[in-house]
């Protein structure tokens, strides 16, 4: 048998906290981003939409 008893209160929080922390890593590889993509991301829709405001035509502000 064990030489030390076991808490199975500690030993259920314990499960508990693995089981979220592999849910969480899921989540983080499905939906999060680094705050480098995210950054990128940002500097890619600045320099599209610079790019298209440098090609509107005098006097039509809308584009169209």
């Amino acid at each position: 048998m064990a030489d030390k008893p076991i808490s199975l209160s500690k030993f259920r929080k314990t499960r508990q906290r693995e089981e979220a922390r592999k849910q969480a890593d899921g989540n983080a590889a499905k939906f999060g981003r680094s705050k480098a993509e995210k950054l990128r991301d940002r500097q890619d829709a600045e320099r599209s939409q610079r790019h298209l405001d440098g090609h509107r035509r005098d006097g039509d502000p809308e584009g169209e």
